[in-house]
């Protein structure tokens, strides 16, 4: 009987304890954050953001801008596309957070590494779903279907799901809603239109052919008023435009690795991997090594918008401020360019005359949704500068192998 009640006791012991210890880890939960690459946090499962949390970012790769203001990002590393309201607050606008590629609405699709983004004049969202070779398209109401690919790696033209892509890392549209993929691991443009996908522009290397293709993995795209594609052909160190009729010429660059300004015959870059277009057709080349947000005006003249060329996150103006790996670009009305500054974890803002904020993000790895450190009136943070992580430009754009 007495070896009975100890036991009991021992029993009642370790249930006790068990309790206890469950209770003080929920409450640490609340407290600490922990990441990983598909974190159990519950604030990026609220559609509405937290006002009390400064929300983060995982490798963010590509940037959109409504008419309204409305920032949408290719949370890369967080497999989620989120949205920042002109008044800072950072929500989950689609995606679990977890690998995969169901179509649903808001929380209950799923991508695997999302790169670019793009809308359209009617507010639906094209993302270039590198991961998993599709196109996806999101309404306006965060409803995700698959507009391109079938999830598996090739270059099958055909009809919507029944064609194929290799690594697309971006997107663009037009005004007649055709849109247009830089089709990394091909080294192609792709059309997407009326449901049916084309090559526009480069050709396949089979091996028997002695024409190569001007690209060399296209990480970024871009389209003017007038039907011109630019394309940052990432590996050539090279900005190349696509004409309306698919002729492919060098916009700007030598090819060379540099950071020359001057005009666009004799202009460097290194690895440039997205690009934009204003409304004044300037071209705008986030220049992901050298840690430089490039301009190229219509005349051809390549210049610094912003960056110091130092790996770092300092608020400032023209050459006095810094990036860490910038990779995705868009241009809102009035001519801001919004970065995706990939290595900092951070969405960066720069106004036409080169003064660069901050927008969103607290510069740690994380998902969570909150109130933009820029909104609260606080002073904002500084991250110390370190060298460039190239390693982490080439996990955003990648050049696959068979």
């Amino acid at each position: 009987m007495k070896t009975k009640q100890i036991k009991q006791l021992s029993y009642i012991t370790f249930l006790l304890f068990s309790i206890t210890c469950f209770f003080a880890a929920c409450k640490k939960q609340n407290i600490i954050h922990t990441y990983n690459i598909n974190p159990a946090d519950t604030s990026r499962l609220d559609s509405i953001a937290k006002l009390d949390s400064l929300p983060s970012f995982n490798s963010p790769s590509g940037v959109a801008v409504d008419v309204s203001g409305n920032v949408f990002v290719a949370d890369y590393g967080n497999n989620l596309i989120r949205e920042i309201t002109p008044t800072g607050l950072v929500s989950t606008f689609a995606g679990s957070g977890f690998s995969g590629y169901n179509n649903g609405t808001g929380l209950l699709a799923s991508f695997t590494q999302p790169t670019g983004i793009t809308i359209d004049g009617a507010g639906n969202l094209f993302v270039a779903d590198a991961g998993n070779n599709l196109i996806r398209e999101i309404t306006s109401a965060g409803a995700v279907t698959t507009l391109a690919g079938a999830d598996t790696v090739g270059s099958v033209n055909a009809a919507d799901t029944s064609s194929s892509f290799f690594d697309p890392m971006a997107v663009a549209v037009d005004s007649k809603d055709n849109v247009y993929v830089a089709d990394a691991g091909n080294n192609l443009i792709r059309l997407i239109s009326g449901g049916n996908v084309t090559t526009f522009a480069g050709t396949i290397n089979t091996g028997t052919t002695t024409t190569l293709s001007p690209f060399n993995n296209p990480s970024g795209i871009a389209i003017d008023a007038s039907g011109n594609i630019f394309v940052a052909n990432y590996l050539a160190n090279t900005i190349l435009e696509v004409s309306p009729s698919g002729v492919v010429s060098t916009y700007a660059g030598t090819g060379k690795a540099g950071a020359n300004n001057g005009p666009a015959a004799s202009a460097t870059f290194f690895y440039p991997n997205s690009v934009a277009v204003d409304a004044a057709d300037n071209l705008y080349v986030s220049d992901g090594v050298n840690n430089l947000i490039r301009k190229i005006t219509p005349a051809g003249m390549v210049s610094t918008l912003a960056g110091s060329g130092n790996a770092g996150a300092v608020d400032s103006t023209g050459v006095n401020a810094s990036f860490n790996g910038p990779a995705g670009l868009t241009v809102d009305a009035t001519g801001n360019v919004y970065v995706a500054d990939a290595n900092n974890n951070l969405i960066r803002k720069i106004t036409p005359t080169g003064v660069v904020t901050t927008l969103a993000g607290n510069g740690q790895q994380g998902s969570k949704n909150g109130q933009a450190n820029s909104k609260r009136g606080k002073k904002l943070f500084k991250i110390p500068a370190n060298r460039a992580n190239i390693n982490n430009l080439n996990i955003i754009y990648r050049k696959k192998t068979r």
